[in-house]
């Protein structure tokens, strides 16, 4: 009996140690695989990292130039703004009178052709006109102190 328990841990030992052995040659395999792929996948990383790092720097110089030309463009937008300002507060009043006295003449002319009086027949719109006509005499005769006074000025010189 004791020899027979010696020979079955003796054939125990043995079919053991046997897969231990097939585990370790398949292990072996796999890590002579991996060690592969890995020398494979560092070959080809290596470039595209150095593509991806041209690509970055391409990108950041580009975004450089664009910052450029943003500031650039705010500029010309600021001094458009500046022209446009100063163009509207030169010729903004004068544009305004014309326009009124423009639309003064059509409704006269209109007035005559119908047949209506040149001055207004009501005491109200006779009073109203008065205001309007005091208001700019006093707007005319004011002393100018603003912005298109001192174009003006500019340049007359």
């Amino acid at each position: 009996m004791g020899e027979l328990a010696g020979l079955l841990v003796a054939v125990f030992w043995a079919v053991l140690v046997t897969l231990l052995a097939v585990v370790l040659v398949r292990l072996s395999k796999v890590l002579r695989e991996a060690t592969v792929l890995v020398a494979a996948v560092t070959e080809q990383a290596v470039p595209l990292l150095r593509d991806a790092n041209a690509a970055v720097r391409s990108a950041h110089e580009q975004l450089e130039r664009v910052d450029e030309i943003t500031a650039n463009v705010q500029d010309a937008a600021a001094d458009a703004k500046a022209l446009s300002s100063t163009v509207a507060a030169t010729l903004g009043g004068p544009l305004v009178k014309v326009a009124a006295f423009s639309h003064g003449v059509r409704k006269a002319v209109a007035r005559q052709r119908a047949g209506a009086a040149t001055l207004p027949q009501q005491a109200g719109e006779r009073e109203e006109l008065a205001r309007m006509i005091r208001a700019e005499v006093r707007a005319q005769a004011a002393p100018r102190r603003g912005l298109l006074a001192k174009v003006r000025r500019a340049v007359r010189g």
